[in-house]
């Protein structure tokens, strides 16, 4: 069986932080349960108030650009339905997304969880440096 693992970063539109602490609580839940009625798994999810983070597990027949827009749609929709927000909800239409191997996992999984402390004296935009650094001691 073949399983693929994708490290997916996207950000609120604009990088307004309009996702506190107890609107990423409930949209944290909601998320992975929403996605797995339509096949989809999240494995791990996370963020802070511009942004999130989150481990898919994918399978072959998966589209990585498909489900990301899936995830995305149906939680801004929802977030707009409910109303948690004062302001119309949307996502950056760009996302960042890094392979995983199964090896892998385990650090990814810690590294989202551990991102409300991360960002307590990082953004997202120091976050990105490193994964662009990696990106470029492999070319």
């Amino acid at each position: 069986m073949v399983i693929l693992y994708a490290h997916v970063i996207w950000s609120v539109r604009g990088r307004e932080a309009l996702l506190s602490k107890a609107v990423r609580r409930v949209l944290f839940v909601h998320m992975p349960r929403e996605s797995a009625e339509k096949g989809i798994r999240i494995v791990a999810i996370d963020g802070s108030d511009d942004h999130v983070h989150c481990l898919l597990q994918l399978m072959p027949s998966q589209n990585l650009s498909q489900v990301v827009k899936s995830i995305r749609s149906s939680s801004m929709a929802w977030l707009n339905e409910t109303r948690l927000l004062n302001a119309e909800f949307a996502w950056e239409e760009d996302y960042y997304a890094y392979s995983v191997s199964p090896s892998g996992v385990k650090q990814v999984i810690e590294f989202i969880g551990k991102q409300e402390e991360y960002h307590k004296t990082k953004g997202l935009d120091s976050e990105l440096e490193i994964f662009e650094r990696f990106k470029d001691s492999l070319a």
